[in-house]
């Protein structure tokens, strides 16, 4: 990039959307269940405590925390049982999240190239992204099935970035979990915040831009916001 061009502002060539909580809320659903069964043992669930788990795999030991605040001895496979089933039929009540749909049209109208990268499974992923009729408009989905490590490390977006040929600094990372914005501050990405509501009054890592929905500003110009510094 010339002199000329660096003072104008930065190409976005690419768009790396996250996927839970992003594009679709699951994680509102989990954290509902889970707060129904710590309630059960007389505990509360705190967002601050339950957000280290969001965006990665291992980061918070739900059940474990939950036998330390009660000193019960818990059947936790019945528990995760329970979750899961619970768990599920919320999530299938949920629409996409709002302005996705729309930030998705509006890019692949400009030729930005799109992908999800996501510490998720690759059939959980795929699976939702087809129930919503989205995934066409994705060419590159990476997930923890591939073989890399999860966020916050940032593998997941540098495979996604040299799948769609883009250089990560031509990257626009959708986020909505501290664990993705750190893992696209490793990568050398950009990165827009979106957060659930659950987390609306945490602190997040450092991000260009704060929104509480894709919907907050009109698509082209959430787009325009991206392609700037």
């Amino acid at each position: 990039m010339c002199d000329g061009d660096e003072k104008k502002g930065v190409m976005l060539q690419a768009l790396i959307f996250d996927f839970d909580g992003l594009i679709l809320d699951t994680e509102t659903p989990d954290f509902i269940v889970l707060s129904e069964q710590y309630r059960r043992f007389g505990a509360e669930l705190l967002p601050e405590r339950w957000v280290h788990g969001l965006g990665t795999t291992g980061g918070y030991d739900p059940y474990g925390e939950l036998e330390a605040l009660t000193g019960a001895r818990l059947d936790r496979e019945a528990l995760r049982r329970e979750h899961r089933e619970r768990y599920i039929a919320l999530c299938e009540q949920q629409p996409l999240q709002p302005g996705v749909r729309e930030v998705i049209i509006a890019a692949r109208a400009r030729g930005i190239r799109l992908a999800v990268a996501s510490s998720a499974t690759r059939e959980w992923v795929e699976g939702w992204l087809e129930r919503h009729a989205i995934r066409a408009y994705f060419a590159c989905v990476r997930t923890r099935s591939d073989g890399v490590r999860v966020k916050p490390a940032p593998d997941l977006f540098l495979s996604a970035a040299a799948c769609l040929d883009a250089p990560p600094e031509w990257c626009v990372v959708l986020e909505d979990s501290p664990n993705g914005i750190r893992a696209a501050a490793a990568a050398g990405m950009r990165c827009v915040a979106v957060p659930v509501a659950l987390l609306d009054t945490l602190s997040l890592p450092p991000h260009m831009l704060r929104l509480h929905s894709l919907a907050d500003l009109p698509a082209d110009a959430l787009l325009d916001r991206m392609a700037s510094r």
